[in-house]
Formats: C-alpha cells, sequence, structure tokens
C-alpha cells in the first residue's frame, strides 16, 4: 500500500516499467507472487540514486528474495561487492536460487541470521546501505548502520510511514502495532535530530528515509 494518492500511483507504475531480462522476471514473479520486494517505485528510486553514484561496497539488511540487492548490483562501481542479510531459510533458499540465476554468486554475500547478532561483527566501511527488515527492529539497527557507512555514505530505510500510521497517536494505532509504531518514531527521530547527519524523509511507496552521514556520529 502507497501513502500516495491512488490515482498518483497508478500513473507513476504506468509510466516506469519494470525492470528487464531475468531481473525482471524474478520482480514480476515476487509481485504477482505476494512475495516481500520493494514496491516498483521504490525500485525505481532505488536506481536513479545509485546512478548517480557508482558505490563499490553496499550493505543490505533484510534479503528477501534476493531482488533488491540483484537490482543494486547493476549500479557497483567496477569490483564492487554487495553483502546482504537475512534470517528466514525460506528467504535465503530463493535469494541464493536468484543469485545463480544472474551470476551474481561473487558479487553478492549473503550472511545468514539475525541482524542484531551479525551487524556488530562487520567492521567494513560501506558507501551506500539499504534498510528493509523488521521494521520494529530499526532503532536497534541504526546506531550500528551509521557506524558502517563512511562519511559521505547514504543509508535509504523502507517503509518508514508505515501505510500512514506513523502520522497517528500511539492509541489510535491497533495494538498489536504499537511497539512498532513507537520504535519507528524513535527512529525517525534519531535520524532526523543526530549531529553528523543530514535526513529526508520521502514519500514513495510506504515512505523512505534518506540519510547522509555528513560528520563524526556518536553511539548513545
Amino acid at each position: 500500500m502507497s501513502v500516495n494518492n491512488d490515482v498518483i500511483e497508478n500513473y507513476i507504475n504506468e509510466i516506469q516499467p519494470l525492470c528487464d531480462g531475468v531481473l525482471g522476471e524474478i520482480q514480476a514473479d515476487a509481485l504477482k507472487s505476494g512475495l516481500p520486494v520493494i514496491p516498483p517505485q521504490v525500485a525505481r528510486f532505488l536506481s536513479a540514486l545509485l546512478s548517480i553514484h557508482r558505490c563499490k561496497n553496499i550493505l543490505e539488511i533484510g534479503c528477501a528474495v534476493g531482488f533488491s540487492a540483484a537490482l543494486m548490483s547493476r549500479y557497483l562501481a567496477d569490483g564492487g561487492h554487495i553483502t546482504t542479510i537475512d534470517r528466514y531459510d525460506i528467504m535465503i533458499e530463493r535469494a541464493r536460487e536468484n543469485f545463480r540465476k544472474l551470476g551474481l554468486e561473487n558479487t553478492v554475500t549473503l550472511l545468514e541470521g539475525d541482524a542484531r547478532d551479525i551487524l556488530p561483527t562487520l567492521y567494513g566501511r560501506y558507501d551506500f546501505i539499504f534498510l528493509d527488515a523488521a521494521k520494529a527492529q530499526y532503532p536497534f539497527f541504526f546506531p550500528e548502520c551509521i557506524r558502517l557507512l563512511k562519511t559521505g555514505g547514504v543509508m535509504l530505510a523502507d517503509n518508514v510511514l508505515q501505510n500512514g500510521r506513523i502520522a497517528a497517536g500511539r492509541f489510535e494505532v491497533a495494538r498489536r502495532q504499537r511497539t512498532t509504531h513507537t520504535r519507528m518514531k524513535a527512529f525517525l527521530d534519531k535520524a532526523s535530530n543526530t549531529p553528523g547527519l543530514e535526513s529526508s524523509i520521502i514519500p514513495i511507496g510506504d515512505g523512505l528515509l534518506l540519510t547522509c552521514k555528513t560528520g563524526e556520529y556518536k553511539k548513545h
């Protein structure tokens, strides 16, 4: 579901095609089957963003079927690499199959397990981080993501507007959604008000947070 007007969303989807080739087949199959995959307008935004500056090292949290990692691989600098993380066996199996189809076994490294356990073990510096995992975990991922992001690097977080619920008060949200609602608000507040970060919330799809690490970040 998009936070935008349905007429506008339909228009955008009509004029911006799905990906081509095998990647497009993977995208279409995931959308048809209801598998977790970024919506087409987010895919187009991601493509445009990564076209501006070719990244050498990308980190993704939330691999799912591997579509977004495969999409990002199209925009890597020569010799670039993607590290992606997922914890669900069924998604890991699908992703590895898709990476094989696309010949990306040496371009994408898939780490299996909980990102909260894996992120503290990473010590590289990444040009770009794409965060698209369990939404209630975003505040816990955030400090590790910024630590791993090089100065001048960019983090993009998906689904931050929660189908528009993010603007509601806590008691206007269904009880089962309140933890995620509270944590997402804390995540957005932290990203928007931390020295050394410049952030913008973009109402594409279910909402994106774009954050650039402009200076020194101190973990609190």
